[in-house]
């Protein structure tokens, strides 16, 4: 589930929101009330349950590729996103929804978000994003399982891959 041209998407496990309000998320680093989108490049961060941790990693061109392969790994892509073993059935079983919008309605928010901070409608009903998993396989993003993500991200985050983590403090504590 992408963008088209000229939008961008939110995507939801509630099919029934038919206004986004601009609030502050219990998450938020700044105090800004938004509504929060994503474009083509940042939708794939959004195909899995809302809680569920992921860490990601892509190339990008300063990337080296030691780290690539080291990452990533031979055969694996330019994008790896990992989860723990306890997330999968949700993965497999949670319907997420895409909301579209006009992008003309956000403005961006570093190189992750897209923000609007009026009340938006969406440009027509939710879409369900369909099998994540399919999602993963069909946009060639490796989608790796693990015992505990810490490990995996303590690399991620000092490699010269670009990187993001989502819902971390929802994984599991690091092995001691």
């Amino acid at each position: 589930m992408r963008p088209r041209p000229g939008e961008v998407l939110h995507f939801s496990e509630d099919p029934t929101i038919t206004l986004f309000e601009p609030h502050v998320a219990a998450t938020a680093r700044q105090r800004e009330a938004y509504v929060w989108a994503v474009d083509d490049r940042n939708a794939p961060s959004y195909w899995f349950p809302r809680q569920c941790p992921r860490a990601m990693a892509w190339t990008s061109p300063a990337t080296l590729t030691v780290d690539r392969d080291r990452i990533i790994g031979a055969g694996g892509g330019e994008r790896v996103h990992a989860i723990e073993y306890g997330w999968l059935e949700a993965l497999r079983t949670t319907t997420v929804f895409a909301y579209r919008f006009a992008a003309d309605r956000f403005r961006p928010l570093g190189e992750a978000a897209f923000v609007a901070t009026e009340p938006v409608e969406p440009l027509g009903p939710p879409e369900p994003v369909g099998d994540l998993l399919a999602c993963h396989a069909e946009a060639g993003i490796q989608l790796r399982v693990l015992p505990n993500l810490w490990d995996f991200w303590d690399q991620v985050i000092v490699s010269t891959l670009d990187f993001s983590g989502i819902r971390m403090l929802n994984a599991l504590p690091p092995r001691g």
